[in-house]
């Protein structure tokens, strides 16, 4: 395996392990881009842009938007848009979780975000993180900060065989019993344990000032590169943090050109999009259009943008599975490290058509990049993306790509190594 490979996977591994909850995956995006020159802006304030300048806003602490100025007018280049998504499907704390069992047991209490592969979840170390939403006392007003609970494993323990005997024949996951992490088994700490206190000590403030949270369970297991050629990523939430960071590190090494390049980062995918930091909201369109404004141009022109625009949305595709062939399309296959995947959908949960399709071919070609297709067998159901959302907002012509991979939405994914490499040289040839 070649070394440039295994770096940019180790980086992958590095990355996602900086950002086990959405708000961490902008706080890392964040610090990569000071340190390679970008500028931030408000995004409740007047932008005022210059050609070949390098920028970012954030919504809502967990949707970006990281763009260069194109060097010509927005209506004669248009936008190079490449979409993916910082949420994973997980496991989210409720408001007052603290449950007892007796006098020494303590677990919490939680919900189901998105669609977690439910049993992947049992039997692993388990950490806290998110965000907090807490007042300062001294100016009045309400802040949130991304906070890891240091020191803290939990564990969702199985239920022994012994006492389930048809756990290997079918075993049915209740989200509300079975799902509740164990935290202690020592009653002082049982008697004493609050939550909000918890989230007060380590960020230094009050308990009374801690006025919300926002946690969710992550896995403290580090990702892996394995394989007997080192050909594999074994790691947590790369559905979607894979195609963040290939499409980050492609912009950041992008020079400016003609068009207008952005990355756009949307919260929420996971559960639909219905937000107003997701992708089925106005969000990107706004981006656009202020982008448009913010550089001395018209409506009008930002119109005439779209028309020359294209958007290249990348959430990771299903790889044929070794154990259960017969539950993919008899004719497209994509293998695992046989280049990115081109997912296609009959009736447009996919957005690619065969014109979009030929126009990322190319590029991997340029790229020197092999490349596959994807379509569901016609017995399963696909799933979507953003894609068929912002296409249906904007009337850009988009296509759906992705990394093949094993184990979508278990707590532990698997993809390729030179997949990685591959799309991020995809996305370069896309940028430039």
């Amino acid at each position: 395996m070649k070394d440039i490979y295994l770096k940019e996977a180790g980086e992958l591994i590095s990355f996602i392990e900086k950002s086990p909850s959405r708000f961490h995956v902008i706080e890392a995006v964040r610090f990569i881009l000071n340190a390679a020159g970008f500028q931030t802006l408000d995004i409740k304030k007047k932008w005022e842009l210059k050609a070949g300048g390098k920028y970012y806003t954030t919504k809502n602490d967990s949707s970006m938007a990281v763009f260069i100025l194109g060097e010509k007018p927005s209506s004669d280049a248009g936008f190079k848009i490449i979409g993916s998504h910082t949420d994973s499907p997980g496991i989210r704390i409720k408001p007052a979780p603290e449950m007892k069992v007796g006098e020494s047991y303590l677990k919490l209490n939680t919900d189901v975000y998105g669609g977690p592969i439910l049993y992947s979840w049992f039997d692993k170390p388990l950490g806290l993180a998110g965000r907090v939403a807490f007042l300062d006392e001294q100016t009045g007003k309400i802040f949130s900060k991304p906070i890891i609970l240091e020191g803290v494993k939990t564990i969702i323990p199985s239920i022994a065989i012994h006492m389930n005997r048809e756990v290997n024949t079918g075993f049915k996951v209740d989200k509300q019993k079975d799902l509740l992490p164990f935290l202690t088994s020592i009653e002082e700490i049982t008697k004493n344990f609050n939550l909000r206190k918890l989230l007060s000590d380590q960020l230094n403030v009050g308990k009374e000032q801690i006025l919300d949270f926002e946690l969710y369970l992550f896995d403290k297991a580090q990702g892996q590169i394995i394989g007997l050629d080192k050909d594999m990523i074994s790691c947590s939430q790369m559905d979607d943090l894979a195609m963040v960071y290939a499409s980050l590190k492609a912009l950041i090494e992008a020079n400016a050109g003609a068009s207008t390049k952005l990355a756009m980062f949307f919260d929420n995918e996971e559960i639909g999009s219905k937000t107003m930091q997701g992708a089925d909201s106005p969000l990107l369109s706004s981006i656009l259009e202020r982008i448009t404004l913010g550089r001395g141009e018209d409506r009008e022109r930002y119109l005439r943008a779209l028309e020359n625009s294209f958007v290249i949305s990348s959430d990771m595709a299903h790889a044929l599975h070794p154990n259960a062939q017969e539950k993919h399309d008899p004719t497209n296959k994509p293998l695992i490290n046989g280049g990115p995947v081109i997912k296609i959908s009959t009736n447009f949960r996919y957005t690619s058509d065969s014109e979009s399709a030929v126009y990322f071919e190319s590029l991997c070609k340029r790229a020197n990049v092999p490349v596959q297709r994807f379509v569901n067998h016609s017995n399963v159901r696909s799933g979507s993306t953003i894609a068929p959302i912002t296409a249906g907002r904007l009337g850009i012509p988009s296509v759906d790509i992705g990394n093949p991979m094993l184990s979508m939405h278990s707590i532990k994914e698997l993809c390729g190594v030179m997949d990685h490499h591959y799309l991020i040289q995809v996305f370069k040839e896309f940028y430039q």
